[in-house]
């Protein structure tokens, strides 16, 4: 193998250890298991030493392995700091951008979001990955996370708060027809719900503070996606949802907010990634990308009411990670 295959396979073999597996690596770099295990024969030809003890069930570094995987992985470090000082001179963004999203965020809005990126920086290839948790940053290899909270930001790394993320309770109009909307608190829990996690009632918050209403589960989602909106579409019951799904295109004309006068928590969006010394031009570009979406004005601080429904438009929304259930 050349030399920069050279370079390719000590990169493959940082992986391989910090994933703990070599599924793990090809997924990573796109390579079949079959050539991430050649990538690591090379290695160990190359230099003369077994580096991975390997078994059906596990791995393990050998002693020659410890020490060149942190000699590898100081390297590599050095490599990938060049190539920030290179690219920051020539002022141009390139190469593959990893963000984590939730499954729920892959709507129209979204795409929009990111197809204006890619106008204006066409050689960043934006990898999205739709994923119900919270994924970690630096152990899988991601450049950017966004997400709403509530609690502080992981430590360890810069939050960059974009926005207010109200959530509200959703409803059908078929639904309201059948069963009438609630008027009061304690109304909710006369109405079929549909919860996300292990929730078993309401938590909103009125003039008099806090308000806990049991719910009547009906239907119950393991985390907050796209498929929360379609069951209240579906008229199946009631359902806590971002504000901003009242826009997308798809549910606009479908979604109706109830009980907006006692909303419910309210997380903070961030923007999450790991603290560098030299910020790679893509997630710099993509960060003020997205700041430069999220200033656009909205109307979530004032109460959202049933007619509002039928004026809110559609625009361009960021991509956020939200709690997994209210």
């Amino acid at each position: 193998m050349s030399t920069m295959d050279t370079l390719l396979s000590m990169k493959v073999f940082r992986q391989i250890v910090e994933s703990g597996s070599f599924v793990g690596a090809a997924e990573r770099f796109s390579l079949s298991t079959a050539m991430t295990s050649k990538h690591l024969m090379h290695l160990e030809k190359h230099l003369g030493t077994r580096l991975l003890n390997r078994s059906s069930r596990s791995l393990s570094l050998t002693e020659s392995g410890k020490l060149f995987f942190e000699r590898c992985k100081g390297i590599l470090e050095d490599v990938e700091e060049a190539e920030l000082v290179v690219g920051s001179v020539s002022g141009v963004p390139r190469g593959t951008l990893r963000v984590s999203a939730p499954s729920w965020a892959a709507t129209r809005s979204m795409v929009d979001m990111v197809a204006a990126y890619r106008r204006r920086y066409p050689e960043v290839v934006v990898d999205y990955s739709f994923e119900d948790r919270f994924v970690d940053l630096v152990e899988e290899g991601y450049d950017l996370a966004i997400r709403a909270t509530t609690d502080q930001p992981p430590a360890g790394l810069i939050a960059r708060p974009l926005r207010p993320m109200p959530f509200v309770i959703a409803a059908s109009e078929a639904y309201l027809q059948r069963c009438g909307a609630p008027q009061s608190p304690e109304d909710l829990a006369q109405h079929d719900c549909i919860m996300v996690g292990n929730g078993q009632s309401w938590h909103l918050t009125g003039p008099n503070g806090d308000i806990e209403i049991p719910a009547r589960v009906v239907l119950r989602f393991g985390s907050m996606s796209v498929a929360v909106a379609h069951a209240v579409c579906a008229g199946i019951g009631l359902a806590s949802l971002p504000r901003l799904m009242f826009e997308d295109s798809m549910f606009k004309d479908a979604l109706c907010p109830v009980l907006a006068t006692h909303p419910l928590r309210h997380p903070h969006l961030y923007a999450l990634y790991v603290s560098r010394k030299h910020l790679p031009l893509k997630i710099r570009t993509f960060l003020d990308h997205l700041i430069e979406t999220t200033r656009i004005p909205r109307s979530w601080e004032g109460p959202v009411s049933i007619e509002e429904k039928r004026t809110i438009h559609s625009a361009t929304t960021p991509v956020v990670r939200l709690v997994p259930g209210e």
